[in-house]
């Protein structure tokens, strides 16, 4: 993500993708709007006019339709870092630590990392932006990595430009320690490492999924402990793909206890008591949380790590999971 200028904006995210043979005989814009939802469809329009985002590396009119097996790509102008759309929020934060270079923040499930169109309040970048106002000369005030909407845990943010570019380049050089805990569904008879690409899935464009045209994606796994019909594992991510846990996981048949979009509709696994079956159906959200952070911290590269306990959620989920008949593992 370098930080290099287009226009007013500074340029953060890159777009790659080529487009599924399922799509063709479809408008360009049709397609990109799908694949990068969380923009307007108006703007995708207005950067495919100005060359911004490319087709075989040609600009073309949004209306174009496509064969299939186009190459799409670009450096997108960041919108998310207009001042005019982002405004400080007073939003509790919990700082796990701070230096003048970087924050570490314990986010909690729910909270939206940054805004996007038609999202501009209520955001960890909000939040940012009212504990330090200096973060808004950082794109997208000092945010690198991302965590779903209802993943819990920890997110590092750079507080100046040097250490911004410093843990962009650290995440592209996979340097950054990054393990999760996770419970899922069913019970794998050991860890392993999951390497299957993962891109956009070729009909649901607004999920991902193991796709051999996707980019390179490592997952190793290991089970922490098992219960009679569901798991909870640790995960050490060596990408960062989109959804990556998820999609790898649900992949391999084993999806994450709560996750609505990768697991489908929910199902419990026959033998278990009426207290897993309400404890799993009602839980909220994808049940994973980001347990351990390490990086080499961009000013006097040392390596530092931090870490947090479960969050009370995933933590009663678990305590419910062992009380299960039948738990003799």
């Amino acid at each position: 993500m370098p930080s290099s200028q287009s226009g007013s904006y500074p340029i953060t995210e890159k777009i790659e993708f080529i487009v599924a043979d399922t799509d063709a005989g479809r408008r360009i814009d049709q397609v990109l709007a799908e694949a990068v939802s969380q923009l307007s469809r108006a703007r995708l329009q207005a950067w495919l006019k100005d060359g911004t985002i490319t087709v075989d590396g040609e600009v073309v009119a949004p209306r174009l339709k496509v064969r299939g097996g186009e190459q799409v790509s670009g450096q997108l102008p960041d919108v998310a870092t207009n001042s005019d759309e982002v405004l400080p929020e007073n939003i509790s934060l919990d700082i796990h630590y701070e230096d003048s270079d970087l924050l570490v923040v314990n986010k909690p499930a729910g909270l939206v990392m940054h805004i996007a169109p038609g999202n501009y309040t209520g955001t960890l970048q909000n939040a940012l932006l009212h504990h330090d106002s200096n973060l808004a000369n950082i794109p997208r005030a000092g945010i690198v990595h991302r965590l779903d909407k209802d993943t819990s845990g920890l997110v590092m943010i750079s507080r100046t430009l040097a250490a911004h570019h410093s843990l962009v380049q650290q995440l592209q050089d996979r340097s950054v320690h990054r393990q999760y805990d996770a419970v899922v569904i069913g019970v794998p008879v050991a860890g392993g490492t999951i390497e299957a690409p993962i891109g956009r899935h070729p009909v649901d464009r607004k999920k991902m999924a193991v796709n051999e045209r996707g980019k390179p994606a490592i997952t190793h796994y290991r089970v922490a402990e098992k219960f009679s019909r569901h798991c909870h594992i640790r995960v050490k991510l060596e990408t960062g793909r989109t959804h990556q846990i998820r999609v790898h996981m649900a992949n391999m048949r084993y999806p994450l206890i709560g996750d609505d979009v990768y697991g489908g509709r929910r199902q419990i696994p026959g033998g278990v008591g009426d207290d897993v079956k309400a404890a799993v159906m009602r839980f909220p959200r994808q049940a994973l949380n980001a347990s351990e952070l390490g990086i080499e911290h961009p000013k006097t590269g040392e390596f530092i790590q931090w870490s947090v306990p479960l969050p009370d959620d995933m933590q009663q989920l678990i305590n419910t999971l062992k009380t299960d008949a039948g738990n003799d593992r």
